[in-house]
């Protein structure tokens, strides 16, 4: 604890140094989760603050702040004096006051080697409108934590949940704690009524009544010496105030007992909240958790929970308007009634598997898995349709599964941006960025892609060069790698049929479609299913081909 201290004092005296705004355009932040994207309050603007970033040896913290311009599709940092110490799994919360304020609290910092872990209990506040920041030290707030939960609620910061952990030990939270942004004052709130468990990691939102959804979140107990059980939460609650607001009011914990389509139990979503009085839900994971070993399934859907209706669903893309969707809509009205769109999109069909491959800058093959709870015939086509369907009218983008991305809503548009998945020990952290429009449901747009040659894992066993801490956690490290990996490129392109120049896509596939296939089954195995060992040379092909061009 104590070296971490030192660490996180030595990292702020270099921040210290730091005396006026230097605000610079710049490519897009480097891979990263568990930070915060927050939309601006007045500006057609998203703020990105923190994360962390692990490469299979260290673990790098990051408390920089960048702002991407939606309409120029355009990212920028944004230097502060004295920001907040590096942190990842805090939460961030925007007010309009006085051109906009930027709240944060809490979070933790981890040691290089990811086995120490510092909780803040800190309370900062970003002033939009003169680029400041400023530490609000205010007594009797939370605990130190991360993985709570912090929502803006009339006049205040309401916290809930979250955990601590220590080398020996953890615990989970399902305190609740109020923060007045009249009077500055933090205060315990302590609701009648049974509430959630403990837990970190759920969805907390903000009723237009004033009331506070909760939903879901992850903890763990331990169950015998050096056994953890872990706990995924699908259970749902309101947290209610009987007053207008004030620190005296009396607040209630009531159970929910939703309709419709709940989320299949995960971990790691991402939350926001969307137009027409809905709080959404995206990605997360799965674990199967042996006593060796965790196995992930990780998810890229939308789940929207109707506030006022007390109903999920699924969020179902409607695809970009075709003749081909009119002509399902004409078949399905004959059945359906008034409310058809509504239950087109909110009517389960059967969840159905999509198998995605990511091939790595060292040619490994990385399967992906999700569940996805579309309607089964859309999904359930021929090859020869997807193969039509994709040289007209191109393969519909989407953000891969992933979990602990970050969101923000603007406008009714949903940004996501980075997280990460796992493929057996290794970690992929994304930084990639995708929006949609939560109004037409139609489709993805991806505004920043995915490089599959910024992945860097380095195993265990790896010889690690000392790198001075400082420089590391500043991201210091990637121009050094851009040589290491243009050079393993150019390997791996040597291996595979090369793209000729002009030629498109569905002609590149057709020309080298067998030595995928054959580089498929080699990976996958004997017992591999052809039409999957056919659909993952294809994703193959693909990624090569899009890498190459």
């Amino acid at each position: 604890q104590e070296d971490l201290e030192a660490l996180i004092a030595e990292f702020q005296s270099l921040d210290a140094k730091k005396t006026q705004v230097i605000e610079s355009s710049c490519p897009p932040p480097s891979p990263r989760l568990n930070g915060s994207l927050s939309a601006h309050p007045e500006k057609d603007e998203l703020i990105l603050f923190g994360g962390e970033y692990f490469n299979g040896q260290k673990t790098y913290l990051y408390n920089d702040l960048y702002v991407y311009n939606i309409r120029k599709n355009s990212w920028s940092k944004v230097e502060i004096p004295n920001p907040p110490p590096r942190r990842c799994a805090h939460q961030a919360a925007v007010v309009p006051t006085a051109g906009g304020q930027l709240w944060i609290f809490g979070g933790e910092f981890a040691s290089p080697n990811g086995e120490q872990f510092y909780h803040y209990k800190d309370l900062w506040v970003l002033h939009l409108a003169t680029k400041t920041w400023e530490q609000i030290k205010a007594s009797g707030g939370p605990s130190g934590r991360s993985g709570h939960r912090m929502v803006a609620c009339k006049r205040q910061l309401i916290i809930f949940g979250g955990f601590h952990e220590s080398a020996r030990d953890y615990i989970y939270y399902n305190d609740v704690y109020a923060f007045n942004l009249d009077s500055f004052t933090w205060s315990k709130l302590a609701p009648s009524g049974i509430g959630p468990a403990p837990r970190s990691g759920c969805q907390m939102a903000t009723t237009p009544e004033g009331g506070i959804v909760i939903y879901g979140g992850y903890s763990k107990q331990r169950i015998k010496k050096d056994v953890d059980k872990g706990t995924l939460h699908t259970d749902m609650f309101l947290l209610k105030s009987e007053g207008a607001g004030k620190e005296e009011d009396k607040w209630a914990w009531s159970r929910l007992n939703p309709s419709g389509v709940k989320p299949t139990p995960r971990s790691g979503f991402s939350t926001a909240i969307g137009p027409n009085n809905r709080c959404l839900l995206f990605g997360g994971v799965h674990d199967e958790e042996e006593e060796e070993s965790i196995e992930g399934d990780f998810f890229n859907d939308i789940y929207f929970y109707d506030m006022g209706k007390k109903r999920w669903f699924p969020g179902q893309l409607k695809g970009p308007k075709s003749e081909k969707r009119k002509r399902r809509r004409g078949r399905q009205a004959e059945t359906e009634g008034a409310e058809d769109e509504e239950m087109e999109k909110e009517q389960p069909q059967g969840p159905v598997e999509i198998v995605k491959e990511v091939v790595a800058e060292d040619g490994t093959v990385m399967t992906i898995k999700q569940m996805i709870s579309g309607p089964a015939e859309e999904k359930e086509r021929s090859e020869s349709e997807e193969e039509e369907e994709e040289g007209a009218l191109g393969q519909q983008v989407e953000p891969c599964p992933r979990s602990n991305a970050m969101l923000a809503v603007k406008h009714g548009i949903l940004y996501v941006y980075g997280g990460m998945f796992e493929v057996g020990d290794r970690q992929f952290t994304l930084s990639d960025l995708y929006s949609i429009d939560l109004h037409k449901m139609e489709e993805w747009k991806v505004l920043v892609e995915m490089d599959p040659k910024a992945q860097e894992w380095l195993e265990e066993s790896e010889s690690d060069e000392e790198e001075d801490d400082t420089e590391g956690a500043e991201g210091g490290e990637e121009e050094e790698e851009s040589s290491e990996e243009e050079s393993e490129d150019d390997e791996a392109e040597e291996q595979h049929p090369s793209v000729q120049p002009g030629e498109k896509h569905m002609d590149y596939l057709s020309r080298t479609e067998q030595y995928w296939i054959k580089l498929a089954r080699s990976n996958m195995g004997p017992d591999a299913k052809e039409k999957k060992v056919v659909k993952v040379a294809h994703a193959m092909a693909k990624t090569f081909y899009e890498d190459s061009v």
